[in-house]
């Protein structure tokens, strides 16, 4: 009677049964060539990453944003207010500033003002004069309508720079400030001598009156008349 060969392993001389060891093995392999692949993959986001690092390294981040250098404010302008205003004076104001806020930085028109004498809307420049007459008045030469820039004074004063004298029987204590050597005091004591003396008869009175020697004389000879 012929004998059936089994049809499991059992029967099998240990040498040709399948290896466990060799199947351990396969299953190493594979595990080993994912977590190949897988440090491959690491490798090349850590290696990009440095990179991308490096440019963020470079480029400065929110919290520490270039601050621009400060501009300089434009500045102030200072202008002379005389004239038919309440309050006339020297009167810082904001750049860009016209005529009509100098007025109004004097206090605002005197009753007497002549308002349309001049240009409320002109801008100011530093250093102008601005002067508001009492109708029929012409302003002093020196001073500002805002009609046109002022005529910048020379050396001999402001009158004899357009060439026009002031009138020492007419003129005010803001036209007579306008001459070389002539102060508010100066000034206020012309207008008394000629309150007291009824006029200027000639230029060479001016030598009467007190504080005016020889070398202010001579300043103003040129400037003034006795109309």
């Amino acid at each position: 009677m012929t004998e059936t060969a089994p049809d499991s392993d059992e029967g099998l001389a240990p040498s040709a049964r399948p290896s466990a060891r060799w199947r351990v093995g396969l299953g190493a392999a594979i595990v080993l060539a994912v977590l190949g692949v897988g440090v491959a993959v690491v490798a090349g986001i850590l290696h990009s990453g440095g990179g991308l690092e490096t440019v963020a390294a470079a480029t400065p981040s929110g919290g520490s944003a270039i601050t621009p250098a400060p501009t300089t404010p434009p500045p102030s302008v200072i202008v002379h207010v005389l004239g038919q205003v309440t309050a006339p004076g020297v009167y810082e104001l904001p750049p860009g500033s016209r005529i009509i806020d100098a007025v109004g930085a004097a206090a605002g028109f005197a009753a007497a003002a002549d308002q349309g004498a001049l240009n409320l809307a002109a801008p100011l420049s530093d250093g102008e004069q601005i002067y508001v007459p009492k109708p029929g008045e012409q302003p002093p030469p020196a001073a500002s309508t805002g009609a046109g820039a002022a005529p910048a004074p020379q050396s001999g004063g402001g009158a004899a720079a357009a060439g026009a004298k002031v009138d020492l029987n007419t003129a005010t204590l803001e036209q007579l400030e306008t001459l070389p050597r002539v102060g508010p005091a100066l000034g206020q004591r012309i207008l008394d001598w000629r309150a007291q003396n009824g006029r200027f008869a000639t230029v060479d009175d001016l030598k009467n009156v007190t504080g005016i020697g020889d070398k202010t004389f001579a300043d103003l000879k040129d400037l003034v008349s006795a109309g």
